[in-house]
C-alpha cells in the first residue's frame, strides 16, 4: 500500500511524493528512485510503474520535482535541469535514510526529460547500482533544432537576452506554454504533446500547470545529457527507445547508447513517445525493466 512522503533538499525545499513498500520482503529492501518529465508530475502514469515494481519486491520512491506539482519551490513552472538533477540525489539520500530500503541497493528510474537526469546521476553518483532511461532526452539543443523552425531561432534567441535582463533588473521573468495547439509557440511543440497532457488534465484530477518558464526552454537548450552515457559503467544501464518518436528522436538515443560501455540493454519500443507510458507498450516494456532491476540490485 503506498504512502505519502516528503522530504528536504539540502537547499530546504520539500519536494512530496509516494513510497511503495517491497511486496513480500521481510527488512531493507531494493529499491528505484522515480520522477517525471518535462513539467509532467507523478500522478502521469509513474504510479503504474512503481506499483509493477513493488509487486516484484523492488520498492519505489517517486516524487516531484521542485517547482512541480506537490513539491514545493519557486518560481512555479521553472525546470532547471541541474537542480532537478540534485532532487535525484536528495532523493537517494533520502531513501536510504528508510528502513523499509536497502541503502547498497538503490536504482534509479526516469522517462522523457529525467531521463536524461538519471544518465547524469548514474555516471556522476556511485550509490546508484542499476538505471533505466526510458525516450530520453540526450541532446537538448540538437533536439529542439528538430522542434523549432530555422527562422525561428533568431527570434527565440532575443526572447532568451531579453528575458535574462529582466531578470537581472529584479522583474518577474517571461513564462510560455508547455504545450499548445499545433502552430501555436509552447515549450514542447508537438501534437502528441498536446494530446497528451491536454487528454490526460481532463480525464483526471491532476496538479500540473500548462506553463513554465522563459528561462526554462533556455537551459532544456543548453542541457546536453548524452555526454554523460559512456562514463555510467561499470553501472548497468537499460535505454528503452521509441521508433516513433519525434520529441526525444529514436536516432538520437540510439546513437548515444552506442557509446554506453557494459553492462548495459536496449529496448526500442514500436511506438511514439508517449505511448511507452500506457497500454500495450508499457506491458512490452515494464517487465523487461523490472527484469533489469531484479537482476542488478
Amino acid at each position: 500500500m503506498r504512502r505519502d512522503i516528503e522530504f528536504k533538499t539540502e537547499d530546504g525545499v520539500t519536494l512530496r511524493g509516494w513510497f511503495y513498500p517491497a511486496k513480500g520482503v521481510k527488512g531493507p529492501a531494493p529499491t528505484v528512485v522515480i520522477a517525471h518529465g518535462f513539467s509532467a508530475v507523478k500522478e502521469m502514469y509513474l504510479g503504474d510503474f512503481a506499483a509493477f515494481f513493488a509487486e516484484e519486491g523492488i520498492a519505489a520512491l517517486v516524487y516531484d520535482h521542485r517547482n512541480c506539482g506537490a513539491s514545493d519551490g519557486t518560481p512555479r513552472g521553472h525546470l532547471d535541469p541541474r537542480a532537478q538533477i540534485d532532487g535525484y540525489r536528495d532523493a537517494i539520500t533520502h531513501a536510504q535514510s528508510m528502513p523499509e530500503v536497502d541503502p547498497e541497493r538503490i536504482g534509479i528510474w526516469g522517462s522523457s526529460y529525467s531521463g536524461g537526469h538519471v544518465l547524469v546521476v548514474a555516471a556522476i553518483d556511485r550509490r546508484v547500482k542499476c538505471v533505466v532511461s526510458q525516450v530520453p532526452l540526450v541532446g537538448g539543443l540538437e533536439t529542439a533544432r528538430r522542434l523549432i523552425r530555422g527562422d525561428h531561432w533568431k527570434g527565440l534567441r532575443a526572447a532568451f537576452a531579453a528575458d535574462r535582463a529582466a531578470r537581472m533588473r529584479g522583474e518577474t521573468g517571461a513564462r510560455m506554454p508547455v504545450t499548445a495547439p499545433e502552430g501555436e509557440p509552447s515549450a514542447l511543440p508537438t501534437a502528441d504533446t498536446y494530446e497528451f497532457f491536454t487528454e490526460f488534465s481532463r480525464s483526471n484530477e491532476t496538479p500540473w500547470q500548462n506553463e513554465v518558464t522563459l528561462h526554462s526552454v533556455e537551459l532544456f537548450t543548453e542541457y546536453e545529457p548524452g555526454i554523460y552515457v559512456s562514463r555510467i559503467s561499470p553501472t548497468p544501464l537499460l535505454l528503452i527507445a521509441a521508433l516513433e518518436d519525434h520529441l526525444t528522436p529514436f536516432d538520437m538515443t540510439a546513437a548515444a547508447y552506442e557509446t554506453a560501455l557494459e553492462p548495459k540493454k536496449f529496448l526500442a519500443l514500436p511506438c511514439a513517445h508517449f505511448e511507452a507510458y500506457t497500454g500495450d507498450m508499457f506491458k512490452m516494456s515494464a517487465p523487461v525493466q523490472r527484469d533489469w532491476f531484479k537482476t542488478h540490485l
